[in-house]
């Protein structure tokens, strides 16, 4: 029982870390949905109805990748979080709620949490473990 209080006690004087864990996984995540429509774009295509702006498709894969990548590291993360947003406004509003809410394949709850979590990472920032935090500290000991 010692053993368990421990754990408990270190993981209370910790918590900062589980932010910077969700920012790890939400940017892996990106990263991996950009990879998979950068795979596939008819599947993109397919979602959104239309080749005619395919320069919005190249721009989801770009910024899903370089964007869920810098989120992973933590590094420019505000603006890795600014440029994704765009994309989870038009996955939430445009595509999503035009299909049926009660369906198997929706993921509009999935896409609203990324899009929240996405305005939590712009505006407050990357957290303890990013190579942001690390530039900062740096700066401030000089």
């Amino acid at each position: 029982m010692k053993q368990y209080y421990s754990i408990i006690n270190w993981l209370e004087n910790n918590n900062k870390m589980a932010y910077s864990l969700i920012r790890i996984f939400l940017g892996l995540a990106l990263f991996v949905r950009g990879v998979i429509l950068s795979l596939d774009t008819a599947t993109i295509i397919r979602l959104a109805g239309s080749e005619q702006y395919y320069w919005w498709y190249s721009y989801i894969i770009v910024i899903h990748m370089i964007g869920g990548l810098c989120l992973a590291i933590g590094f420019a993360t505000r603006i890795a979080a600014l440029a994704q947003i765009p994309i989870l406004i038009g996955a939430v509003f445009i595509i999503h709620l035009k299909k049926d809410l009660a369906s198997p394949e929706q993921s509009l709850e999935i896409s609203v949490l990324v899009l929240v979590l996405l305005f939590v990472f712009f505006l407050f920032g990357a957290g303890a473990l990013s190579i942001d935090n690390y530039i900062k500290k740096s700066k401030e000991k000089k």
